[in-house]
């Protein structure tokens, strides 16, 4: 097989995915770290986009049979054109070790934030004892927007802060509210209310495009004032410019993001500027327990395509 990691984005994921390969396969991994991949299919079997955007151009300029996400999200594949060449697509969901993950990062941004750890950072560079004045995670109302694969672990590890954990899912019932050890539970018709009481808002939904700027300035307005807002999810689900404003107007104590409305993001962006902004180069999911188990079922798929088989966690 010749599999093409498209893009210089996640650049341990080659290795990892060479060291669960068939070694006697002699499969070939090709990384291309150009927009334009079009040049670069001959010959491919496999692409593997991470964060490239692999459109109907090039589905239809290549002869690759699969095109198989490092991870869950598929926004980036264009999933009709695909189907009509016959091409089969497939993600790893974020389970297992990548969830996990994923909601320790979300940990380390929530308590980064509250603690003001880039103040501290420069005040112990500049011989400051005893400053910044922190606040305590502990007896704070977190809110949970979805309630899917990472927000489970999430939620195990909140609940051990003492926290007032409560959620915001499209289908609310006692099952769920019960599993995640919520206090409430609130439609997403009912979001606003729930973001009146929030201190702590954790994105951890599954996005789809339609759900682009979803959280503008209207969204943003109703959040309780002082209240923080941890993006994991997808960095389109938020406006950038309105959560700059709230940022920068002090509506919003602060932002943890790990993901961005572009990506990735411009180094000249605003919202890099801003002293209650901690930003980190999406990675809540690179880990060596996340890359292991996504390499295992990404050569799994590779081995299946070989043999013909049925793929994992096949959208097409």
């Amino acid at each position: 097989m010749r599999i093409l990691f498209c893009g210089n984005t996640f650049p341990d994921a080659p290795e990892y995915l060479r060291e669960h390969l068939d070694p006697g396969a002699n499969d070939e991994i090709i990384v291309c770290p150009d927009a334009d991949i079009v040049p670069h299919l001959a010959g491919v079997d496999v692409i593997i986009p991470k964060m490239q955007r692999i459109g109907a151009e090039a589905i239809q300029a290549g002869t690759f049979r699969l095109v198989q996400q490092w991870g869950a999200g598929l926004e980036g594949v264009d999933i009709d054109a695909a189907r009509r060449k016959g091409v089969f697509v497939a993600n790893v969901p974020a389970t297992g070790g990548n969830a996990e993950s994923v909601a320790e990062h979300a940990m380390l941004l929530t308590l980064a934030l509250l603690r003001d750890l880039p103040k501290a950072q420069t005040h112990v560079r500049t011989g400051v004892l005893g400053a910044p004045l922190g606040k305590v995670l502990a007896g704070r109302t977190v809110c949970l927007y979805g309630l899917g694969a990472i927000a489970l672990p999430l939620s195990k590890r909140l609940r051990a802060f003492d926290v007032n954990l409560i959620g915001i899912s499209r289908q609310v019932t006692r099952e769920k509210i019960a599993k995640f050890h919520l206090t409430r539970c609130f439609s997403v018709d009912e979001r606003d209310k729930a973001f009146a009481v929030t201190n702590v808002l954790v994105l951890c939904m599954r996005y789809t495009e339609e759900m682009r700027g979803m959280l503008g300035a209207r969204e943003l307005a109703a959040l309780r004032p002082g209240a923080y807002v941890i993006n994991v999810a997808r960095g389109g689900v938020v406006n950038g410019e309105a959560l700059y404003a709230q940022l920068h107007s002090g509506h919003l104590a602060g932002a943890g993001l790990d993901v961005f409305w572009q990506e990735p993001l411009p180094t000249d962006d605003p919202i890099l500027t801003l002293p209650n902004v901690i930003a980190t180069p999406h990675v809540g999911g690179v880990t060596e327990s996340s890359f292991g188990m996504i390499a295992e079922v990404v050569a799994e798929n590779i081995e299946r395509l070989r043999r013909e088989e049925s793929l994992l966690h096949r959208a097409v």
